[in-house]
């Protein structure tokens, strides 16, 4: 795709008009009408500014880059790299900071990069094949072997998961996730929803051998991270909406068999990602 087509492309994906974005970047519409007609060279520079407008991912930036004659800007390092330690580093203490509560990181396709301590409140019962590396959480949470006979609400949290997929798809197209996508759909029943549904704050209610789980998901990101990896890497946690909940998860923390190490970050939870 060449820089013109590119641009277009994006900008229209934003729903943006090519004076939004003339503003946005501090440039006039008419340059913007003539990278996109071709009429106009665009400079590096005036390439990392309509790229940053357009709120694009590092990965997208890169490619806006290449696109229009120029090196890529922003590196992407694999976990493993001894460069990226001090993040692992970082991240543990994250992930045992939400004990008793599960938290687990991932990538940008939902794929298990680490898991805290109580995560295994979450994967009880599920097949092992759905545990075995590398897990999908997407998967794992709507799959019928996985955790969707545990959860009470399973039409409107499955619902939930799906629009957060498709909303990043529409967003950020990716061919592997558009088809985890299709994949979980098949696993979702065709329901109306309740009139009540609220999207964006569904929580998740969760069957347990101690009683049922009523649990609410927070994202984290790396807002500022300038290396694609770390960019990519989301911390989600499930926190207790009730007081229940959190005694339950608390006393299983208290448990003999009960691991007190995240999962993850090491031999076996390394993984380069493409």
């Amino acid at each position: 795709m060449d820089f013109p087509q590119a641009l277009r492309e994006r900008r229209t994906r934003r729903r943006l008009s090519q004076l939004d974005l003339a503003l946005r970047a501090g440039t006039t519409q008419r340059h913007v009408s003539f990278l996109e007609s071709g009429r106009s060279e665009p400079g590096r520079a005036i390439v990392v500014r309509l790229a940053e407008s357009l709120d694009l991912p590092l990965r997208e930036r890169n490619s806006l880059l290449l696109a229009a004659g120029y090196a890529p800007a922003y590196p992407r390092t694999p976990l493993n790299d001894p460069a990226l330690a001090p993040v692992g580093t970082a991240l543990r203490h994250v992930l045992a900071g939400h004990l008793p509560y599960p938290a687990v990181v991932v990538d940008r396709h939902g794929d298990l990069v680490a898991a805290n301590a109580a995560f295994g409140v979450v994967t009880d019962g599920a097949a092992p094949d759905l545990l075995e590396p590398p897990v999908n959480v997407y998967r794992l949470a709507l799959h019928p072997r996985g955790l969707a006979p545990r959860i009470v609400n399973f039409g409107e949290w499955a619902q939930h998961v799906l629009e957060r997929l498709h909303a990043e798809i529409l967003r950020n197209p990716d061919e592997r996730l558009a088809a985890l996508h299709a994949e979980l759909r098949e696993y979702v029943p065709d329901r109306p929803l309740d009139p009540g549904h609220l999207g964006f704050a569904v929580p998740l209610r969760l069957r347990s051998a101690e009683g049922e789980l009523n649990l609410i998901t927070t994202i984290t990101t790396f807002a500022t991270a300038v290396d694609i990896t770390l960019a990519e890497l989301k911390l989600e946690a499930f926190l207790p909406t009730d007081e229940t909940t959190a005694s339950i998860l608390s006393r299983r923390a208290r448990r003999p068999d009960h691991p007190d190490t995240p999962q993850g970050f090491g031999p076996s939870g390394d993984k380069n990602q493409s």
